[in-house]
């Protein structure tokens, strides 16, 4: 048996790229819509949702396209797997998925909301009102993550000046959010080489995300951005004419800015 569903709308937001929302909803810091079909007469249905706080957005994962029965968490040991269904994991055998987020207004047939986890043209499938009274169960058992979470390094993310000054050149620039993915990869076991590419250097260490090179020390739970760094070489701005990513001219505008030469080869 199988089941159609047709997208009721679709979401608008500046996250383009599953490395850089945060691994749940309430980790998120960011503003975007739910657009929804006006073939479907959907804006009559938004009636009297507007007063509540909060909202469930049921969506696909639109860009998954296959399913792993055991996943690795980023929570807890590094090497255990965990049955799919007993995690949040996009891989799913149905790619669906539920995220609880904060309601900002609605305008015509928008639904403007903040921190979420649904990237930018997802299909939204539908939306319910978040109850507390029978959606919140705070003393609620959560199994493996109990002990896992007694094992899992968090950190807090501080930025240095100059990094960001330089972050701010950046996000005001690309197309997409590198302070979020930032935050996302080295808030939870920064150093963990074996889900990120990340080396150790004399005064810290480096992590590559997309096209950039971050720059960060680890202080008790703090990581410390010092500065960030194009990956590009002279060669790869000023004589290889391919641009797989579309940023060569921004990090170009980059190092002049800042007086960075590209890297060595």
């Amino acid at each position: 048996m199988s089941i159609v569903f047709e997208p009721i709308g679709e979401m608008v937001a500046d996250l383009n790229y599953k490395y850089e929302f945060a691994r749940q909803s309430n980790l998120a810091e960011n503003q975007g819509y739910i657009e929804l079909n006006r073939s479907l007469n959907c804006t009559q249905s938004l009636k009297d949702l507007e007063g509540f706080e909060r909202i469930w957005v049921v969506y696909q994962f639109h860009l998954n396209q296959n399913w792993k029965p055991m996943v690795l968490p980023p929570r807890g040991d590094r090497n255990t797997k965990r049955g799919v269904f007993a995690t949040r994991s996009p891989y799913r055998p149905n790619s669906i998925g539920l995220s609880c987020v904060e309601l900002v207004r609605i305008e015509d047939n928008k639904i403007f909301i903040k921190n979420f986890d649904i990237l930018n043209e997802t299909p939204i499938l539908d939306i319910k009102p978040y109850l507390p009274y029978s959606d919140s169960f705070p003393n609620s058992s959560i199994g493996w993550l109990e002990e896992a979470g007694k094992n899992t390094d968090e950190y807090f993310i501080e930025y240095s000046e100059y990094s960001a000054e330089q972050l701010e050149f950046i996000v005001q620039r690309a197309e997409f959010n590198l302070k979020n993915t930032i935050e996302v990869q080295l808030s939870i076991n920064p150093t963990d080489n074996s889900r990120k590419r990340v080396k150790e250097l004399k005064d810290g260490f480096l992590v590559a995300i997309r096209t950039w090179r971050i720059h960060f020390s680890i202080s008790e739970n703090i990581v410390f951005i010092k500065d960030i760094f194009s990956s590009y070489s002279y060669d790869d701005l000023y004589v290889t004419k391919e641009d797989k990513y579309g940023d060569k001219e921004l990090h170009r505008s980059y190092n002049q800015t800042f007086g960075l030469q590209p890297l060595k080869e």
